[in-house]
């Protein structure tokens, strides 16, 4: 039986939702985030990719706390995106 993949932790901040994805490496785990707008079309509820003027600081205030549940996890292993982040 196929198993759906689900986000180890989802933000929802009103209409907007932030879904944070594990993906296990030989270097431990690692995050990607994907937003998300929620809608209401004919009795059914939908998402979008796009966020209006009025959204737009609601998804951010989203992704920022999907990047501090991300920060707040263990460290495992080597972190080689951070190898090329100081400026």
């Amino acid at each position: 039986m196929d198993r759906k993949t689900m986000p180890i932790y989802v933000v929802k901040l009103g209409k907007v939702q932030a879904s944070i994805w594990q993906n296990q490496t030989k270097h431990g785990p690692r995050f990607n985030v994907t937003a998300c707008r929620l809608y209401l079309e004919n009795g059914e509820w939908k998402r979008s990719d796009s966020f209006g003027r009025d959204e737009l600081l609601t998804a951010s205030r989203a992704l920022q706390a999907a990047y501090d549940w991300i920060w707040s996890q263990p460290k495992t292993g080597t972190v080689e995106e951070d190898a090329g982040a100081s400026i």
